[in-house]
C-alpha cells in the first residue's frame, strides 16, 4: 500500500506540474474564463481529456497483490488493475467544464481504460462516466455563478468519486474475493492521491486566474489613466503639439521602446529608439504604417522587414500599428515600437489595440465638440446679429423725424450712428466685449433717443471701479436699457423716467442691475419674459429673448436674466456674468 501511495504521488505531481505549465498559457486561460463557450469547452475536453489518458497511461499495475511498475501502460495483464489518477483528472474536467465536458472526459478516459484491459475493465469504463457526470453536476453551479470551485470542493468531490469507484468495483466485479482484495490495497492511496491532486489542480487554476485578472486590472489602471490623461490633448484634434504631449505620456507608462503618432500622411510625434531617423514632421514612409491607414485594420509586425522602415540600422524589431478612426475614416496611426532588449507581448498588444480604439473615441468626440461650439458660433452670431437691424430702424425713424426741422442735427445724429455700426461691426466678430466698447454704444443709443424725446429720459450709471475691464455679450445692456424706454413707460406719462444702471462685485462674478420707476409688467407676463418671443403692440418683444439665449449659449445660465417687478412702481433686470475681464 505504501510503495503504490508513493507511485500515485509521483504520477499526480506530474499531472499537477503539467497542469502548471498549460495554465500559464493564455488559450487555456480564456478557456477557463469563458467555459460557457462551446469552443473554450471544446479546449477543456481535449486539454483534460489527455491529462485523464495519461493517468491511465501512467498508472501502476496491480495484479495479485503484486505491485508492477512500467509506464507507458498499454495493455494491462489478464488479472491485473490498475491504480492511477483518472479520478482527479476526470473530477477536474466536470467541477471546471460542467456536465457536457465531465461526461466527455469520462467517455473517452472510459473508452481508453477498457482498451487497456485487465480485470473486468468494464467496471472502470462505467465508472469514469459516472464520476465524470456526476462532478460535472457539481461544477454546473459554479459555472453558472460565474466562478470557481475552491480546492476544498475538489478534495470532497474527488474523494468522493473515489470512494463511488471503490463501491462499483465491488458491486459490479465477478470475482468479489478478488475485488475486496484490490480495493482494500488501493483504496487508501487513491482517495488520498486524488483529492489531493485535485484540490491542488483547482488551486492552481484559481492562481493563475488572479494573476490573469491582477494582470488585466493593472493593465486596465494604466489605460484609465492614460485616458484621462489625454482627453484634453485629443479633444483639440491631432496636431503636433497635443500628439507629442500624448506620446510622451504614453512612453513614460508602457514598457515599449519608442512611441509614435501620425496623421494621414505625416509623423506627429516619435519618442524613443529609431528617433534618429523617424523625424518628426516626415512623411510617412513605413510599409506596415502606410497599410494600416490604408486598410484601417490594425497590424502586428514581428520583423524588421514587417515594419518596413527603410533605414539599414533601424533598431525596431517588432511593432503595433492601430488606427485612430472617426467612424471608418481613419486619421491617423498609434504605433508601439520594440527592440530585441524589449520584446512585445500579448499584453502590450491588447493595450495598444485597446488604447487605439479610446484615442478614436476622443477624437471623435473632439471632432464633434468642435462642430458643436462652431454651431454655438454661429448660433450667437445670428442671434448677435439681429440687434443691430432693431436698433437702425430706431434709429433711422428718429433721424427722419428730425429731418424735417432741423437738418444740421439730423446730420450729426447719422454720423453718431455711423460711428455707432463702425464700433458694431468689431463687435459682430467677437461674442465679447469690454465694458468701455458697450458703453459708447450705449451712450450713442441715448443720444439719437435724448434727440427723439427730450429730457423724457433720465439714465444714471453706478459702476465699480473694479468692474471697468469686464468683458461682456454685445448690446446687453443697450437691449436693458432700450427694453426699459420702450415698454416700462407709457407715452402719456409726462413725467420723467427715471433708469438706474448699476455694475458691482458679487462673490458670484459681476452683477449688471437696470431698474427702472415704470409701470411695472403684468404678471402674466412676468414669467415668461426672456423664456421666449412676446408679441407685442412697440415691436416683436425678441431683444430679451435674443439676449437671454444669448448669454445661455455663452455662460450656460439658466434663467440668464431675473426679473423683478410691481405694478405702478418699476422693474428690475438682473444679469449675473462670470468675471471674466479683458485681455485675461
Amino acid at each position: 500500500m505504501f510503495i503504490i501511495l508513493l507511485h500515485l504521488i509521483q504520477r499526480a505531481s506530474l499531472i499537477v506540474i503539467l497542469a502548471y505549465l498549460l495554465m500559464t498559457t493564455a488559450p487555456l486561460q480564456k478557456a477557463m474564463l469563458t467555459r460557457y463557450q462551446v469552443r473554450s469547452k471544446l479546449i477543456l475536453f481535449l486539454v483534460l481529456g489527455i491529462f485523464a489518458i495519461i493517468s491511465n497511461m501512467f498508472g501502476i499495475v496491480v495484479e495479485k497483490g503484486q505491485v508492477l511498475t512500467s509506464p507507458p501502460i498499454w495493455v494491462i495483464p489478464e488479472q491485473g488493475s490498475l491504480a492511477n489518477s483518472r479520478v482527479l483528472a476526470i473530477s477536474v474536467s466536470g467541477l471546471v467544464g460542467g456536465p457536457l465536458v465531465g461526461l466527455s472526459v469520462g467517455l473517452v478516459t472510459g473508452l481508453f481504460r477498457y482498451l487497456q484491459g485487465g480485470l473486468s475493465p468494464h467496471i472502470y469504463f462505467i465508472s469514469s462516466v459516472t464520476i465524470g457526470f456526476l462532478s460535472g453536476l457539481f461544477g454546473r453551479q459554479a459555472i453558472k455563478r460565474q466562478t470557481f470551485p475552491q480546492p476544498f470542493q475538489g478534495f470532497i468531490c474527488a474523494a468522493t468519486m473515489e470512494l463511488l469507484q471503490m463501491v462499483l468495483i465491488l458491486v459490479l466485479s465477478h470475482d468479489s474475493q478478488a475485488s475486496w482484495n484490490l480495493v482494500k490495497m488501493i483504496i487508501m492511496p487513491m482517495v488520498l492521491v486524488n483529492s489531493i491532486g485535485a484540490g491542488l489542480f483547482l488551486s492552481i487554476i484559481q492562481l493563475n486566474l488572479r494573476q490573469e485578472v491582477s494582470t488585466r486590472a493593472i493593465q486596465t489602471h494604466h489605460v484609465l489613466d492614460l485616458t484621462n490623461a489625454t482627453l484634453s490633448y485629443f479633444s483639440a484634434g491631432l496636431t503636433q503639439d497635443s500628439a507629442q504631449t500624448i506620446a510622451q505620456l504614453i512612453y513614460d507608462a508602457v514598457n515599449v521602446s519608442a512611441i509614435s503618432i501620425t496623421n494621414q500622411e505625416e509623423v506627429l510625434a516619435y519618442i524613443g529608439q529609431g528617433a534618429d531617423h523617424h523625424l518628426v514632421g516626415q512623411a510617412v514612409t513605413t510599409d506596415l504604417t502606410l497599410d494600416t491607414l490604408q486598410s484601417g485594420h490594425e497590424h502586428l509586425a514581428h520583423s524588421k522587414a514587417e515594419i518596413g522602415c527603410h533605414q539599414i540600422d533601424c533598431p525596431l524589431t517588432e511593432g503595433i500599428i492601430v488606427p485612430l478612426q472617426n467612424h471608418h475614416e481613419t486619421l491617423g496611426t498609434l504605433k508601439f515600437y520594440f527592440t530585441e532588449e524589449i520584446q512585445m507581448t500579448e499584453i502590450e498588444e491588447q493595450l495598444a489595440v485597446g488604447l487605439g480604439r479610446i484615442f478614436s473615441m476622443q477624437l471623435r468626440l473632439g471632432l464633434i465638440q468642435q462642430q458643436k461650439d462652431l454651431l454655438k458660433q454661429a448660433e450667437l452670431k445670428s442671434l448677435q446679429a439681429q440687434v443691430n437691424p432693431h436698433f437702425f430702424f430706431n434709429a433711422i425713424n428718429t433721424i427722419s423725424a428730425i429731418m424735417r426741422f432741423d437738418t444740421e442735427k439730423a446730420r450729426r445724429l447719422l454720423l453718431k450712428l455711423s460711428d455707432y455700426f463702425r464700433a458694431s461691426l468689431q463687435g459682430n466678430q467677437a461674442t465679447l466685449i469690454s465694458l468701455a466698447e458697450e458703453l459708447k454704444h450705449v451712450q450713442a443709443y441715448l443720444e439719437i433717443e435724448e434727440a427723439r424725446f427730450p429730457d423724457r429720459v433720465q439714465v444714471d450709471f453706478e459702476i465699480e471701479e473694479a468692474c471697468q475691464d469686464l468683458e461682456l455679450p454685445p448690446f446687453t445692456l443697450q437691449i436693458l436699457i432700450e427694453n426699459a424706454i420702450r415698454h416700462a413707460f407709457p407715452r402719456s406719462d409726462q413725467a420723467q423716467a427715471q433708469i438706474q444702471v448699476k455694475i458691482y462685485q458679487v462673490d458670484e462674478g459681476v452683477r449688471i442691475e437696470v431698474e427702472d420707476n415704470g409701470k411695472g409688467i403684468p404678471a402674466n407676463l412676468l414669467s415668461i419674459i426672456g423664456q421666449e418671443p412676446i408679441t407685442s403692440e412697440k415691436g416683436s418683444g425678441t431683444a430679451l429673448y435674443n439676449l437671454s439665449q444669448r448669454i445661455k449659449g455663452l455662460y450656460e445660465m439658466d434663467p440668464a436674466i431675473n426679473i423683478t417687478s410691481q405694478e405702478h412702481r418699476g422693474s428690475k433686470f438682473s444679469i449675473l456674468l462670470p468675471n471674466k475681464r479683458s485681455g485675461r
